[in-house]
């Protein structure tokens, strides 16, 4: 009997801690779930599909060469004023007085000089000042013959200098050689690169770009798509706001962005960042780009739904 009752006990006891693990389980579990549950989706950057420059591009080098240019020798004792250097003069004007008489612009340009030279044949230190004609810029570039079959007269072209590193000075090509150096193996090709704000200057280094076939395409950035081996993925983004992996087909990549040749339409909306938060039919909470959304926000706006 005692044991019967024994038993019993021991029966009852485990029945009560079973019991016991299982309202404490389900109790925590409300509670983190009560915590938890409620958080939003993550924020993350979206983007709309828009159009964008593409075009494939000829790398080279090149001196900035001014339009025209001319040199005036003169006698530093002949000067009747100061020398104005750096200075723009239209045709017609004064370039320097002079006691023997004026020297006249030729042409506008701008006046600068090469320095004090002892003249060769008199004894009198004499100044050289120069005259260039700079709001057109010309370089003579070399062109590996490769290429020769895709230049023509009038293509687009970029330069750079370091002086300017932000800024993008636009020019063309003004002229083709008719022949391949057999040395060099290359075409010369002349550039012409407006200077209307006289920024650049003569015999500066340019990075120039030849464009080739520009064309306007779809583009998304180069953030938002996920490669995996030959196939492109982007997360398209839909009404209700869920990510729906997308396969798309991709061309060219210029300035931090993605041609898309297939795939995708114009205005659809599509994750620009952020791919490690996002897997496929997940819920997001969209952040437009330049908008910034906090959890508050998101909740505000659950509580008005």
């Amino acid at each position: 009997m005692k044991r019967s009752t024994k038993v019993l006990s021991i029966i009852i006891i485990f029945f009560l801690i079973i019991t016991s693990v299982i309202i404490a389980r389900t109790m925590i579990g409300n509670h983190f779930k009560k915590k938890f549950g409620k958080r939003p989706p993550p924020g993350i950057m979206i983007t709309e599909v828009v159009e964008n420059r593409f075009f494939e591009k000829i790398e080279t080098f090149g001196t900035a060469v001014s339009n025209r240019n001319d040199s005036f020798r003169i006698k530093k004792d002949d000067l009747l004023n100061e020398l104005e250097l750096n200075n723009y003069v239209n045709k017609g004007d004064i370039i320097v007085e002079l006691k023997s008489g004026n020297i006249i612009a030729p042409f506008s340009g701008v006046v600068g000089y090469t320095g004090l030279t002892e003249d060769i044949f008199v004894s009198d230190k004499t100044i050289i000042i120069t005259l260039d004609d700079t709001k057109i810029i010309y370089s003579d570039i070399k062109i590996p013959e490769n290429y020769s079959s895709f230049l023509k007269k009038g293509l687009p072209v970029e330069a750079k200098v370091s002086s300017f590193k932000n800024k993008t000075f636009n020019g063309e090509i003004d002229f083709i050689s008719s022949r391949i150096n057999a040395d060099t193996r290359s075409l010369l090709t002349r550039i012409k690169i407006d200077n209307s704000d006289l920024e650049l200057i003569s015999g500066s280094l340019l990075e120039v770009s030849i464009l080739l076939n520009m064309r306007n395409s779809l583009a998304v950035p180069d953030t938002s798509v996920i490669m995996e081996g030959e196939k492109a993925f982007v997360y398209k983004v839909s009404p209700e706001n869920i990510a729906n992996k997308t396969e798309v087909q991709i061309g060219n990549r210029n300035e931090g962005k993605i041609e898309i040749l297939s795939g995708l339409n114009e205005g659809d909306v599509i994750v620009a960042e952020g791919l490690k938060k996002v897997f496929p039919r997940a819920k997001i909470n969209p952040i437009k780009e330049g908008e910034k959304k906090t959890e508050t926000d998101w909740k505000k706006k659950k509580d008005k739904n």
